[in-house]
């Protein structure tokens, strides 16, 4: 293996002076970058166009966190949104354009670059490491996230750091309490009271942020349908039993997600049909499905819940 390959599916960058260390000068450096084999992630730090390309916006955060984190050793933890990515946390709506570390020396808060400076006191429990490079835990990384966030988007990270089970909602709540009085954090108060790891994806949490802000009935999560035997026919993502209304967020990565060896996207769409069909044919309720642009329109998505809701009961 190219010994660059090698540090790269280990670190995710190489260095110029590691390029160096294996035979390339500086004008190699340029005429690979030039050709487009290189990327150049920031200054000094590069991978390999391939492997950039391949990479979703939240990998190519990570990566250059990782560059930044290397760059600037022991002084800092990556924090904040930059914390949240390398937990693997949903970072839906999150800014990501500037990677963010808390100084762990004293140092001052700054934007240079593309890297945001915090200030911040950190005790020992607050650091934790992943893949070798320091972090804060996930649980404060969520919160800092989150406190520069609209909290539709606080919402589905702190239901993703549930899910993930990174954090139990006592120890979410902890650690709320204490960094409630932190600066941009006071919006959060309803939204830490209201995450929950049932929400299985982003749009599982907007479509519950939704439905808290138009004043829709909190539904039940993950309702499960089972037969007169007592198998399960299906779960939902959510349901609102005492309307007779089951609700399902569609995405296609959903779809994506439940292909098996030799299925087609159009199998599974089919056997989802069945699947509500048996749903409806046993609980003798209706069921709603909203997709992603329902959820970027949600006064007209509201009234369309509330007039199941209606005919439904």
């Amino acid at each position: 293996m190219d010994p660059l390959r090698y540090l790269v599916a280990e670190h995710g960058f190489f260095t110029r002076a590691w390029a160096r260390d294996v035979g390339y000068d500086d004008r190699d450096v340029a005429r690979e970058v030039r050709n487009r084999r290189w990327h150049r992630i920031r200054r000094g730090y590069y991978t390999f166009c391939d492997v950039w390309a391949a990479l979703d916006p939240a990998g190519k955060h990570w990566v250059t966190a990782c560059a930044v984190a290397h760059s600037l050793g022991d002084k800092v933890a990556l924090s904040h949104v930059s914390g949240a990515v390398g937990h693997g946390l949903d970072v839906w709506g999150h800014d990501l354009r500037r990677i963010h570390v808390t100084r762990l020396d004293g140092g001052p808060g700054r934007v240079e670059g593309d890297v945001v400076h915090h200030e911040g006191r950190c005790l020992e429990d607050d650091l934790t490491e992943v893949r070798g490079v320091r972090l804060v835990v996930p649980e404060r990384s969520a919160i800092e996230a989150a406190s520069r966030a609209t909290n539709e988007v606080a919402l589905a990270t702190f239901d993703s750091l549930l899910r993930r089970e990174l954090a139990t909602p006592d120890e979410l709540m902890r650690r709320f309490e204490l960094m409630e009085h932190w600066p941009f954090t006071r919006h959060l108060h309803l939204v830490v009271r209201m995450a929950d790891g049932r929400s299985g994806s982003v749009g599982e949490s907007r479509g519950r942020h939704l439905f808290w802000a138009c004043r829709i009935p909190a539904p039940e999560l993950q309702y499960e349908v089972r037969d007169a035997f007592g198998a399960l026919i299906g779960t939902t993502d959510w349901a609102w039993p005492n309307h007779g209304l089951l609700g399902e967020f569609d995405g296609w990565v959903k779809y994506g997600r439940l292909l098996k060896a030799g299925q087609q996207a159009g199998d599974v769409v089919f056997a989802e049909k069945i699947r509500e069909d048996r749903l409806r044919e046993r609980t003798g309720w209706g069921v709603i499905r909203l997709v992603w642009s329902d959820l970027d329109a949600p006064a007209a998505t509201a009234e369309r819940v509330r007039g199941q809701l209606r005919r439904a009961g």
